[in-house]
């Protein structure tokens, strides 16, 4: 077969496809993980800017995580003793957020993975008893393919090769989130660290110099609602952060304060809404004929602790199946 060869190739070094890959590396099995990013995150990611002659790190996806299932939470009481992970209590009394930022936990999974940056996975197909893994640069090849991308991703890239898995995938829709980066060079006149609402413009925004391990200016994420992104879904960046930014301060009742630094990202895929209701708490899927599986937080529950959960769980499922 061409290009390098391991027994699994996990397409997505989120927190799903992390999770995955570390079960299957802990059982004795070479794995390859193949992400399009620059780096560790996925929607845990941070984004760093320098401010003010400072380097400051923006939690721009995913703002907290919870632990319940006792699983979890020993994987969380590992990361809190490593220190890439510490309670905040702002979030409520079960948040969790990476240390120094969100991404912290995924970076300390990656280091211990072969993980391939910067590699998007193309195309899929059979080859011998394996699969060919056709990226943007190189070709891999596997005995067993397993995609942890976001549900609309997986529905694309497994079309050709998995239709079943695909249309599984396909039935996902997922939300949009337009998230503003914003810092101040004066603390906000605004007691609170965080705010939330199912039904206003903004449906959180939290200080992020106040999170565990943080340091620096005054600094803002703010995510729109579904529905607000979806209205500003294709304006320009700048545009975006401008029109978010005005819904800020009328949501926390201040007059406008001209920020020192803006920025804002839109995750086209934040969260997702349909099926999920049907099929929660189902984990993943592996057909071990074909030797194909796919994980996410669609199938099991939109949170961290979801993906982590489903990631383990296409781990078994391949596992056991030889």
């Amino acid at each position: 077969m061409d290009g390098n060869f391991s027994d699994y190739c996990v397409i997505g070094a989120g927190m799903a496809g992390l999770s995955c890959a570390s079960v299957l590396a802990r059982s004795g099995a070479s794995v390859t993980v193949l992400d399009k990013g620059r780096g560790p995150g996925g929607r845990m990611a941070a984004r760093r800017a320098e401010i003010g002659g400072q380097s400051i790190a923006f939690d721009h996806g995913a703002q907290y995580f919870t632990a319940r299932d006792p699983a979890f939470k020993c994987a969380v009481a590992a990361w809190e003793a490593a220190g890439v992970a510490a309670r905040w209590p702002a979030a409520g009394d079960e948040a969790w957020v990476g240390v120094p930022g969100m991404n912290a936990p995924v970076k300390a999974m990656a280091q211990a993975l072969n993980v391939r940056w910067g590699v998007r996975a193309e195309r899929l197909s059979r080859s011998g008893s394996g699969w060919r893994i056709e990226t943007d640069g190189e070709v891999f090849a596997a005995a067993r393919a397993l995609v942890a991308v976001p549900a609309e991703q997986a529905a694309v890239l497994l079309a050709g090769a998995a239709p079943d898995l695909a249309a599984l995938a396909s039935d996902v829709v997922s939300a949009p989130c337009w998230a503003v980066m914003v810092a101040f060079s004066e603390p906000l006149p605004f007691a609170a660290d965080t705010i939330r609402s199912d039904t206003a413009p903004i449906s959180w925004a939290a200080r992020n110099s106040a999170k565990p391990g943080r340091s620096g200016a005054e600094t803002w994420v703010i995510h729109a609602s579904p529905a607000r992104s979806r209205e500003v879904l294709d304006l320009p960046k700048d545009a975006a952060a401008a029109a978010l930014l005005a819904d800020f301060f009328a949501a926390i009742g201040i007059a406008p304060v001209a920020p020192m630094h803006l920025d804002a990202h839109r995750w086209l895929y934040a969260m997702p809404q349909t099926p999920i209701g049907a099929r929660a708490g189902e984990g993943a899927r592996y057909d071990a004929q074909a030797a194909i599986g796919i994980a996410g937080d669609y199938l099991h529950s939109p949170r961290v602790e979801g993906a982590w959960l489903s990631g383990r769980a296409l781990a078994g499922l391949a596992l056991a199946a030889g």
